[in-house]
């Protein structure tokens, strides 16, 4: 008996707990708050600054019908550039090899037959970085003179990359804080703060890579060009309605 009692009394618990389940009303969802309003603008800035730094690419070709011996002569010409180079150059300036490559040249084949193995073509390229752009015309004739007979390259870059690109990216900001704060005016807002800031990395590029010219005389002039670094800045900022101005108090 008193197992049956326990029996309907665990029975009449349960009812009573699924009657209060399904009594209880399901929380409502709280609603979205409204977005704040906000603005997105863009300020793009380019600095442009004179070249501090040279690289000038050059390359020694040598042809032999052996494979050792067009490598080898090619280590001959590059050793007597190399130090008729370093005459010209001061302590700040660095020499180092960028390429280098064997490879086969082949005649033109008869109709019908495989192309031919005539000789082999040696080629090594260093590349020379200096600061003091008034030696850049007599490193080119000083390495043509002494057995390079290409030059591949010559770039201007900055030695601190990094003072014009803040200056591009801080003139980009206020740029585009200006902007925003001019719509925000116009359209009778308030700037509440800058909700968000996306920056494109500035990029550097030279105006004119290079000038050179030959007048007959004993050094190569070469005239570099400008720099202009780019920087893009995005900013998303929170604006509010203006509130009416209070007039003082008598």
């Amino acid at each position: 008996m008193f197992r049956h009692v326990a029996q309907l009394g665990l029975v009449l618990g349960l009812i009573l707990v699924v009657a209060g389940a399904a009594s209880r009303t399901p929380r409502e969802p709280e609603p979205d708050e409204p977005r704040t309003p906000t603005i997105r603008v863009i300020g793009e800035a380019t600095v442009t600054t004179r070249p501090d730094r040279a690289e000038i690419d050059l390359a020694v070709v040598t042809s032999a019908p052996d494979a050792r011996d067009a490598a080898a002569q090619n280590a001959r010409k590059l050793d007597d550039v190399l130090a008729s180079v370093r005459q010209v150059l001061n302590r700040t300036s660095r020499i180092e090899t960028i390429g280098y490559m064997v490879r086969p040249d082949y005649s033109e084949p008869e109709p019908g037959t495989a192309p031919a193995i005539r000789g082999y073509t040696a080629r090594n390229v260093v590349r020379v970085t200096l600061d003091d752009l008034s030696r850049i015309g007599a490193v080119i004739d000083t390495a043509t003179k002494s057995g390079a007979n290409e030059v591949e390259r010559i770039g201007f870059t900055l030695a601190r990359e990094d003072v014009p690109r803040a200056r591009a990216l801080r003139e980009a900001a206020l740029q585009a804080r200006a902007k925003a704060e001019s719509l925000a005016e116009s359209l009778e807002l308030d700037v509440v703060r800058i909700a968000s800031v996306q920056e494109t990395t500035p990029v550097a590029r030279p105006v004119h890579e290079m000038a050179l010219a030959r007048d007959g005389g004993p050094t190569t002039p070469i005239v570099p060009g400008a720099i202009e670094t780019t920087a893009i800045v995005e900013l998303s900022i929170e604006v509010a309605p203006r509130g009416p101005v209070s007039s003082p108090s008598p």
